[in-house]
C-alpha cells in the first residue's frame, strides 16, 4: 500500500457545534463531528487502495475528545493505516486545531461490495414484534 496516511480538514461551523448537533449544550465543536471527520480521513485513504466497485464501512470506532474547538476553528483529521488484509483495515487517527491536539483514537473500516450490500440492505424487512 502506498498511501498510509491521508488528511481533511474542516471549520468549525455553528452547525458542527455540540449545541447544534444535540450532543451538548455549548457552541464547541462536537464530538459526533470530530469523529465523522476523523472517519472521512480513514474512508478516504482506505478508498484510494480499492477496486472499483467496492468501497468500505466503518465497523468501530473509539475516539477521546481531548480539548475543545472554538466556531471559526479549523480542524484537521489524520487517519493512519496501521493494518490491512485486504477485508479489513485499522487506523489510528489523530485530530487538532490551531490551538494543538484536540483528539485522538482507533478505528477499523470493513471492505465490501457496494452493490452487494445495497441489495441486501433491500431485502430487509422490520422485525416483528
Amino acid at each position: 500500500m502506498s498511501n498510509t496516511t491521508h488528511t481533511v480538514s474542516c471549520t468549525v461551523t455553528a452547525a458542527k457545534t455540540a449545541l447544534s448537533m444535540g450532543s451538548g449544550s455549548l457552541e464547541v465543536f462536537a464530538t459526533p463531528a470530530m469523529s465523522a471527520l476523523m472517519e472521512k480521513a480513514a474512508a478516504e485513504l482506505l478508498q484510494q487502495q480499492l477496486p472499483d466497485g467496492d468501497t468500505s464501512v466503518g465497523t468501530q470506532i473509539e475516539v477521546w475528545h481531548n480539548a475543545a474547538s472554538p466556531v471559526g476553528a479549523t480542524v484537521t483529521a489524520t487517519a493512519e493505516l496501521l493494518s490491512f488484509d485486504g477485508k479489513k483495515a485499522t487506523f489510528a487517527l489523530r485530530a487538532q486545531d490551531e490551538f494543538g491536539p484536540i483528539g485522538e483514537g482507533s478505528h477499523t473500516r470493513a471492505v465490501i461490495t457496494a452493490s452487494r450490500f445495497m441489495d441486501r440492505l433491500a431485502q430487509k424487512k422490520p422485525v416483528q414484534k
